[in-house]
């Protein structure tokens, strides 16, 4: 039986694909294996929103082939394969085979290609009709959590980003498909499930069926309170996109207590002049109604958003409304990236003119004011009791166990293995930058 090693990077429909492709593997015949030095076959399952992931899977297979005198066979998945197709084997010899986004239902047929002496192995084709979405049990990231896929592709065209391109347009998959596999996880004993996709909010079934039941102002709306509806204890769903995130959301969210109290949504720039010049589709005025919006509610709901600094022809003015945006805001995290470059998007074609020093100081002191900012939300947290979910053991050498609450926060706590996969009320006795300590209360469910 050959041995698989798998290697993700990137996002969550990455981790939810690469969980689907160990399944086909696995009931193909080939064995899944941690250990890379066991495997006769490396896959890497790719990113291309950043260039610096592109170049971490080059160095990753030179690595491979230097350090391993047996050949081992090596192929590339996901974005960076869809995008480059054919041309990853001119840049790099080494690589046997590459599977594009959609055809990684098809990595055995991939290997077995090469296994039988065919050299090359290109497939960036379309995704099969009967593509099976389910992830079998001993492929799962968590026992306890899941990914479910509910929209793929991209339809905004932002002019920074590659993700139209390597992810293809917007395809909703239907209704009764994913509250199936909701009622599946549940019977599993999955304690949350996390409704993913590149813009979920923009979710739009072909058909609403399994939706007829349930009111909302837009189709996702109604498919969270249809996911509400299963039970399943914990709900959780990323990204949104501002342009298309109807307030019902919240509404739906006060409604349903495990829809969870937690809203990414990315704003990207404070500046309407910068917003325009990324092609967002929305001013900061449209965004801070909505801001406004999830402030009011009574399940004081985690913000957390995404920010690019250094975008082409920013000036200090654009930067400035940018740090008051984060301070209207008050977002409990902020991933602030530094602008770079990606080949095949619009913004390529613009002058990259706001210096890297620039972009470092502006880096610098606007996660200097997030920082101070996160510090007195996480702060606010001391002495009050949150539910956590117990996903697993604490790397941190003076805890135990690790976990989430609801608004999905980092909690780390001394207590016994058997809470695993349990939801714990826990006292929160400690707070820093990212991380809440505290002492179990009881334990739940």
């Amino acid at each position: 039986m050959k041995k698989v090693y798998l290697e993700t990077f990137g996002c969550q429909m990455n981790v939810s694909d690469s969980e689907r492709v160990a399944t086909v593997l696995e009931s193909e015949n080939f064995e899944m294996t941690p250990d890379e030095d066991s495997a006769d076959i490396v896959l890497f399952n790719t990113c291309s929103v950043r260039e610096k992931a592109e170049h971490k899977l080059y160095t990753r297979i030179g690595q491979i082939r230097k350090l391993y005198s047996k050949k081992k066979i090596v192929g590339v998945l996901g974005c960076v394969a869809q995008l480059e197709g054919e041309t990853l084997f001119d840049k790099n010899p080494s690589i046997d085979f590459v599977l594009g986004t959609k055809a990684v239902g098809r990595a055995s047929k991939a290997i077995e290609s090469v296994l039988e002496g065919r050299s090359k192995f290109l497939d960036v084709g379309e995704r099969e009709p009967d593509y099976d979405w389910s992830v079998a049990e001993t492929q799962k990231h968590s026992p306890y959590i899941s990914f479910v896929p509910i929209i793929e592709g991209c339809n905004k065209f932002c002019t920074y980003c590659i993700v139209p391109f390597s992810r293809g347009r917007e395809k909703s998959l239907p209704a009764p498909e994913i509250i199936r596999h909701v009622h599946k996880l549940h019977r599993q004993g999955v304690k949350e499930v996390h409704l993913i996709g590149q813009n979920v909010n923009s979710y739009r079934p072909k058909t609403s069926e399994g939706l007829e039941d349930f009111r909302g102002a837009t189709a996702f709306s109604k498919l969270l309170r249809a996911v509400a509806a299963t039970g399943i204890a914990r709900i959780k769903f990323t990204t949104s996109f501002p342009r298309d995130f109807h307030t019902d959301i919240i509404e739906a969210i006060n409604e349903n207590e495990n829809l969870c109290n937690w809203v990414h949504l990315p704003v990207q720039s404070g500046s309407n002049k910068i917003l325009r010049l990324m092609r967002r589709g929305h001013t900061i005025e449209n965004y801070f109604e909505r801001i406004d919006k999830i402030k009011t509610s009574d399940r004081k709901i985690s913000l957390t958003t995404d920010i690019i600094i250094g975008f082409p022809n920013e000036s200090e003015v654009d930067f400035q409304d940018s740090l008051k945006m984060v301070d209207y805001c008050q977002f409990d995290s902020c991933y602030i990236f530094k602008y770079s470059p990606r080949i095949g998007t619009p913004a390529y074609q613009f002058e990259d003119n706001v210096s890297v020093e620039e972009k470092k100081q502006r880096f610098i002191e606007l996660e200097e004011r997030q920082r101070l900012n996160q510090h007195r939300i996480f702060k606010s947290y001391l002495n009050k009791t949150v539910q956590v979910l117990v996903e697993k053991k604490s790397s941190q050498n003076n805890f135990d166990l690790s976990g989430r609450t609801s608004c999905h926060k980092v909690v780390q706590f001394k207590g016994s293995a058997a809470l695993l996969g349990k939801i714990v009320d826990i006292e929160i006795t400690e707070s820093k930058s990212n991380t809440l300590y505290g002492k179990v209360l009881n334990t739940f469910v």
